[in-house]
């Protein structure tokens, strides 16, 4: 059976392959489509699918961290043909196809499709566990220091999660029709296998969820701790300025120029104003102690 691997989907050999094995139009408009999603569609002729490993890739915003990028595979099997296009830069992409070339039957367009839809799946799980790791730094820091930087990291994580949960609920979907279209290009043989890649595929999103609970568990720490330094903050201005209270006072009351104030004509009145300001002081600390307000 003749596989044909491309590396552009505007390769012009993918039109002379069209012509040759009738691929409708619109699955190659959806091959030379970048944005296109994960699908699965089954005809009496082939299979088309769309699968999206995934690959850690450098995240520009945050020097340090990687990010999960999508490149898209392509996926024409007939009952003695198979065309993929592929981005050979992705390892990922690689990965897949170099395990449908070493442990499938080039007899059974089936089997390699299983094979390669199995190991892009199975490459998820790396990509979970790097969530998970970058979650508990944030857990670590939430706690230490609660910074603008760690909010901005949580919602850039929702982000990322959010692209992932969306491509992995598709991909689901895809594997569930390739079990239960009558058309499908997976036969009997190889049903137990897609079924167990439904299944890893379920486990993925699960941890998905659970990291989603999670973030928005580091952001509820995180507004609490704001919350609580200013509310330190608050307390602290609010102590110092009962105790100059005071001070303000008394100075006010004197610095109005009455008459007939106590200590007026004293020549030592400076002395007892300043005393009785002292004492009036250390008796609201007094209270303040008492109340465990200090």
């Amino acid at each position: 059976m003749p596989w044909y691997q491309l590396n552009d989907a505007n390769d012009p050999k993918l039109d002379a392959l069209a012509k040759q094995y009738n691929l409708h139009p619109l699955h190659l408009e959806d091959t030379r489509n970048e944005d296109e999603g994960v699908k699965v569609d089954s005809g009496a002729a082939y299979t088309f699918a769309v699968f999206k490993p995934v690959r850690l890739v450098p995240d520009p915003d945050n020097p340090g961290e990687e990010m999960p990028s999508f490149s898209p595979i392509d996926i024409f099997a007939g009952k003695d043909f198979l065309i993929t296009v592929s981005d050979p830069t992705c390892p990922t992409t690689e990965q897949a196809l170099a395990r449908a070339r070493r442990d499938g039957d080039d007899e059974h367009p089936g089997k390699l499709v299983s094979l390669i839809l199995d190991t892009i799946v199975d490459l998820y799980f790396p990509a979970i566990d790097h969530f998970d790791d970058r979650i508990d730094q944030l857990e670590d820091k939430v706690f230490d220091d609660p910074s603008p930087e760690i909010l901005q990291a949580v919602f850039a994580i929702k982000r990322e999660l959010i692209d992932l949960r969306r491509v992995l609920v598709n991909t689901r979907d895809a594997a569930l029709h390739l079990q239960r279209d009558p058309n499908t290009i997976i036969d009997a043989d190889n049903q137990p296998y897609v079924r167990d890649t439904y299944d890893h595929i379920a486990r993925l999103l699960d941890s998905v969820e659970t990291q989603r609970d999670l973030l928005n568990n580091t952001l509820d720490i995180y507004l609490s701790s704001v919350s609580n330094r200013t509310n330190e903050v608050m307390k602290v201005l609010t102590v110092l300025g009962t105790i100059v209270l005071p001070v303000l006072a008394i100075s006010g009351i004197y610095g109005m120029n009455l008459k007939g104030l106590p200590f007026e004509d004293s020549p030592h009145g400076a002395e007892w104003v300043g005393g009785i300001t002292v004492v009036a002081t250390a008796v609201l600390l007094f209270i303040l102690r008492k109340l465990n307000w200090l």
